[in-house]
């Protein structure tokens, strides 16, 4: 057994441990249409109850350092936090050094991953669209630009008023996905930013950045990027954006 202790036959370059809110049922399927040959995800529900507010997101919170746990338990190679509103309306440091804290496993959070994908396509100057309400909306805004980019512009469906309500982010189409990117683009935006991990996008960010003429970062894309390159992986991936083809390290 000593010799096969670190085998892994699906998972033999990198097993990814993502925690997701219970509802969100669009983050899972996106990083495994995204794995490259020998990496695996493997996922833990952060339970997720009642519509947004600050409440919510510290409950959040606290489920997911449980689900943390559960993963070191399946030797994972990094844990991400899949929720970018909950890794920007709690603090995004404290949530990434208390997983890791607890797991002694690299952690990383959507919205730094967010953070780390505008600087490497070395944007400054960034449109947003988000289906959030407008408390998290105004908290994103507020996290981007204390990170040191320019929102140019901020489209917001305002889904999360309920919990009913909230839940249905994981339904819209990715054909209003890219309206929304339409609306929110502004000739000085350099790229476009598609905020949240339950709304489906792979489907159309390569035609948002041909039409738009501009890379285009959305939540899923940028935190599995994160992970790939946080773990040494270098994979280009074709079909999902420049980030994924350009940015290999």
């Amino acid at each position: 057994m000593k010799a096969v202790a670190a085998y892994s036959p699906y998972g033999w370059r990198a097993r990814i441990g993502l925690i997701v809110p219970s509802t969100n049922t669009i983050n899972e399927p996106e990083f495994w249409r995204l794995a490259p040959r020998g990496v695996t995800i493997h996922t833990a529900r952060a339970t997720s109850t009642g519509e947004f507010s600050e409440a919510y997101f510290a409950r959040l919170r606290e489920a997911g350092q449980r689900c943390a746990e559960d993963l070191a338990t399946a030797e994972v190679d990094i844990i991400a936090y899949g929720c970018t509103s909950g890794s920007i309306v709690c603090p995004l440091e404290e949530i990434v050094a208390d997983l890791h804290a607890r797991t002694g496993i690299p952690a990383i959070a959507t919205a730094g991953s967010v953070v780390a994908a505008l600087r490497a396509l070395k944007v400054k100057r960034v449109a947003v669209a988000t289906p959030y309400v407008d408390f998290i909306n105004e908290r994103e805004e507020e996290f981007l630009t204390r990170h040191g980019f320019e929102v140019t512009s901020l489209h917001g469906l305002r889904l999360g008023e309920t919990q009913a309500e909230r839940r249905s982010i994981g339904r819209v189409p990715p054909e209003h996905v890219y309206r929304m990117a339409r609306i929110c683009d502004r000739p000085e935006a350099e790229a476009i930013f598609v905020s949240c991990t339950n709304l489906a996008t792979l489907d159309v960010i390569a035609q948002i950045e041909a039409d738009l003429g501009k890379p285009v970062v959305t939540s899923n894309q940028a935190c599995f990027w994160h992970c790939l390159r946080s773990l040494g992986i270098p994979d280009r991936i074709e079909g999902y954006g420049r980030l994924l083809t350009e940015c290999t390290a």
